[in-house]
């Protein structure tokens, strides 16, 4: 038996949506405003999981400029039948407020790490989408329909139609096949089928502390379903729980019959209950129980630190510490700012360096240049070696801990053309609050054009180091307070935050005259 603790992603990987095809598993999770989109995983042994090209590489597919933070890719569902991979998901171009402009899209391909479809419009009528293939050889597709009537529930039930295949495009009428219980917060639909049933799960209590995974059945897929007496899983009523906002599930089997879901967790930290990696995914064992329901194999609703699985072991290369930038293209890992790195930068006009150029600041939510990769631990340091010869104060390149454009730390260097010196400064924005934690406003580094950045996090404090050799590194600024770094931090100001805290690479160019920034490595290790 193998056994995997929990997070098995860790880091901001919600919303997952696993499946199996013969001993290959897959699991997609959402990415929200970065690209590429739709971060996609691989697994022999539901334990060790290598990560795939993303499906959405392409503008054409996936079109996020202007969205707002946390937009973009919502709840990416994967599916397959008779020899093709189907993926359905959203990109929330704006949700704030009553409102919200969510566009459903579906792609398919025969090859999951090859190219895939241009995407076929499905609906906007809410988000989640689902694809289910019934054993008839019809197609449907469930999302929630979101209200926007002030007086009314806003998750206003499961929606469902059928697709054709042959025309690409859903066709009958639409029905809301099931209202939710009492909780609330219906969505993230996904149907199965086992013994003449068809069972939908959904999440239910909304992202938060009162999420959790609720299972209904119905002997006839349009309805009506029956709700399971109890959830499956939630931490809603267990505050003590180190796994908390438990929710947003999928099912998947093992050749040897073996049930187990995959589902969102968040680990708060301290007596601030802040989840400053976002939310991660987990998987549990599930069993049928003899009333035909689904249950967690250790009883309860409250999910594990580990679980076990009998399966040959297939293990996965971890990824090196420390990444030299001669790679021939970006590795999935590395994330981008709503738009393909090739609209920013390079890998191939400097051989052996990632090349950016200065575009907007860093609060665009249009058309800035930022290279990251996920904060994966609660505990970690990043290192990068880069090389920037500013001009002008408005000319920027540096190391940035980045949840969104409204909550961020950023270490940059740019020029005091006045005085005849570059200098390193910080910017922190909190909750749409900015400032500057430097005594003096900035440390002069002369006419160094070449510098290593390091930034350390330690479960609610950032601190940031520089160095002119490599070797030799210096504390700049005081301790940071890295709580903002969550979804929780948004309820301050009244918005929603659902993704999780990024380390990375940035250049801006107030001037417009696109300076570029070279950067030689990066290094990530846990501490």
């Amino acid at each position: 038996m193998l056994t995997a603790k929990n997070p098995v992603l860790s880091g901001f990987h919600p919303d997952p949506s696993i499946m199996r095809v013969g001993d290959d598993f897959y699991l997609a999770t959402s990415t929200f405003q970065w690209f590429e989109g739709v971060q996609l995983y691989h697994s022999r042994d539901l334990v060790n999981w290598e990560e795939l090209p993303s499906p959405l590489r392409r503008i054409s597919q996936l079109d996020m400029q202007g969205n707002p933070n946390s937009g973009g890719i919502w709840a990416p569902c994967l599916s397959y039948c008779d020899g093709t991979f189907y993926l359905v998901y959203t990109n929330t171009r704006n949700f704030h407020g009553i409102f919200k402009d969510t566009y459903n899209y579906l792609v398919t391909t025969k090859d999951v790490c090859g190219e895939w479809s241009e995407p076929v419009y499905l609906n906007s009528s809410g988000f989640d989408p689902s694809m289910f293939h019934d054993d008839d050889g019809k197609k449907y597709i469930v999302n929630m329909r979101w209200d926007h009537r002030m007086e009314k529930n806003d998750f206003s039930g499961i929606l469902m139609q059928e697709y054709s295949e042959k025309e690409k495009r859903l066709i009958g009428e639409p029905k809301v096949i099931f209202k939710g219980t009492s909780v609330g917060g219906t969505e993230a639909p996904h149907i199965y089928k086992k013994n003449g049933y068809y069972y939908l799960m959904v999440a239910e209590g909304g992202t938060m502390y009162n999420h959790g995974v609720q299972l209904a059945r119905s002997r006839n897929i349009w309805g009506p379903y029956e709700a399971d007496p109890m959830p499956l899983l939630t931490a809603r009523h267990s505050p003590e729980s180190k796994f908390q906002r438990t929710g947003h599930a999928s099912l998947v089997d093992t050749p040897k019959g073996d049930m187990y879901v995959a589902y969102l967790i968040g680990r708060p930290i301290c007596e601030k209950s802040r989840c400053t990696l976002g939310r991660e995914t987990a998987i549990s064992q599930v069993v049928w129980d003899e009333d035909g329901w689904l249950r967690l194999k250790d009883g309860g609703v409250l999910v594990g630190d580990s679980y076990e699985v009998d399966l040959p072991e297939h293990r996965v290369a971890p990824l090196p510490e420390r990444e030299y930038f001669d790679f021939d293209t970006l590795p999935p890992h590395f994330k981008t700012l709503r738009l393909p790195f090739d609209k920013m930068g390079n890998l191939d006009e400097r051989k052996g360096y990632l090349r950016l150029y200065g575009h907007e600041a860093i609060t665009s939510c249009n058309y800035q240049s930022l290279v990251a990769r996920r904060l994966q631990h609660h505990k970690a340091q990043a290192t990068i070696e880069m090389e920037f010869d500013p001009k002008t104060f408005q000319q920027m390149a540096g190391l940035t801990v980045f949840y969104d454009t409204y909550n961020f730390f950023y270490l940059y260097l740019s020029r005091d053309e006045e005085e005849g010196y570059n200098a390193l400064r910080i910017i922190v924005r909190d909750n749409l609050k900015f400032y500057n934690p430097l005594e003096g406003g900035f440390v002069s580094v002369g006419n160094a054009t070449r510098l290593w950045l390091r930034a350390e996090i330690d479960l609610l404090t950032v601190r940031f180091y520089y160095s002119l050799d490599g070797e030799r590194f210096e504390r700049i600024g005081s301790d940071l307070d890295a709580s903002s770094l969550s979804d929780e931090a948004y309820g301050e100001i009244g918005h929603e935050g659902h993704t999780g805290t990024f380390i990375g690479m940035a250049c801006q160019d107030l001037t417009g005259l696109q300076n570029h920034a070279d950067f030689r490595y990066f290094e990530y290790k846990s501490l």
